[in-house]
């Protein structure tokens, strides 16, 4: 006969065993996924929250509800610090948990959505996700500098463990339509447009500018080989050449109508394409990466985008001189390797 104390600890061994193991089905099978979001400084906090928790009749959608979220914030950025209680305060209605640190949130979660307005935090938001190994999306800007996302590519790897970063505007109806539109023929060149606010702490187009940038090269693609940059008060307008003499051009607005859209030369037609459908579009592709663990879109061409951000930059600061993005990477990659000694 087994001696009562010696059942009674392999049956508390055994639960404890179940209970280990049985989590990681929990969170990545059929059953509902626990988001968090990190940063509530944006109006994409209760919009995303909004598309997930409600979401019982779509199936796109289906499976995953946001359950806790640290507010942050940043003080030197008004409309980060102005918003950030307005939205915490809309969650906490949503009956979101609202925590008082990144661990505390890790802890009640399967998946995080970034949603820090102010990319220079993002890199050091992002790491203990990344070694707590949840997925993670993160939204716009997605780094403060282009040796930040490098850095976060390289820690994504290390600790293998799943991410990615898009605007809205990658997933728009309209512009997913025109890259398998057969009536344009092969793409020759694209005329891409969207607001592009400035903000002081951030590389010119990151702040805004990113989504006018993320349809050109959603249409164009991610070989973009040097960048020249021309600055106005009321605009931006900068030219990419890409990889067999293509051309694309991303105009950035501060004066006029503010819109988002794309003009597409083909070998057979031109075709315009308004650009803003909605949040939906891209929820669902945040989804199925939570869900699959399955990124959309390869590290490579996020690190292309803002390489294109950056080169912009640094032909602004040579008056306007053209500036491969090769260039811009070096320089980085040598930033994020003196960090690292």
């Amino acid at each position: 006969m087994i001696p009562r104390q010696s059942s009674l600890l392999s049956m508390c061994l055994l639960v404890v065993w179940a209970a280990v193991a049985l989590e990681p089905s929990r969170a990545r099978g059929a059953e509902q996924l626990r988001a968090g979001i990190i940063g509530c400084d944006t109006s994409h906090v209760p919009a995303f929250t909004k598309l997930f928790n409600n979401s019982t009749d779509d199936e796109a959608i289906s499976g995953i509800k946001v359950v806790a979220a640290f507010p942050g914030g940043s003080e030197d950025i008004p409309s980060s610090i102005n918003r950030v209680g307005k939205f915490t305060d809309q969650l906490r209605e949503m009956d979101v948990e609202i925590v008082d640190s990144i661990e505390a949130l890790l802890q009640r979660v399967d998946v995080v959505l970034l949603e820090s307005v102010d990319g220079r935090k993002h890199l050091e938001q992002v790491r203990p996700v990344f070694v707590a190994g949840k997925p993670v999306f993160i939204d716009k800007p997605f780094a403060g500098s282009l040796a930040d996302a490098i850095e976060i590519v390289e820690l994504s790897q290390k600790y293998k463990t799943p991410f990615f970063s898009s605007s809205a505007l990658r997933y728009s109806p309209n512009i997913q339509a025109t890259r398998k539109n057969e009536q344009i023929g092969e793409i020759l060149g694209c005329a891409a447009y969207s607001p592009c606010a400035l903000e002081p702490t951030h590389p010119d187009l990151f702040w805004y500018g990113v989504h006018g940038v993320e349809t050109l090269f959603t249409i164009m693609g991610p070989d973009c080989q040097q960048v020249t940059r021309t600055q106005t008060d009321g605009a931006e307008l900068v030219t990419g050449v890409w990889k067999h003499g293509r051309i694309g051009t991303f105009r950035g607005i501060r004066k006029g109508k503010h819109d988002y859209g794309a003009v597409v030369f083909g070998s057979k037609s031109n075709h315009y394409v308004h650009g803003f459908g909605g949040y939906a579009p891209l929820v669902v592709q945040v989804a199925q990466f939570f869900k699959t663990s399955k990124p959309p879109i390869r590290p490579a061409e996020t690190l292309a985008m803002f390489a294109f951000m950056e080169a912009a930059d640094e032909s602004k600061r040579q008056g306007g001189r053209p500036v491969t993005l090769e260039s811009v990477l070096e320089k980085a990659r040598a930033e994020v390797a003196a960090r690292q000694q």
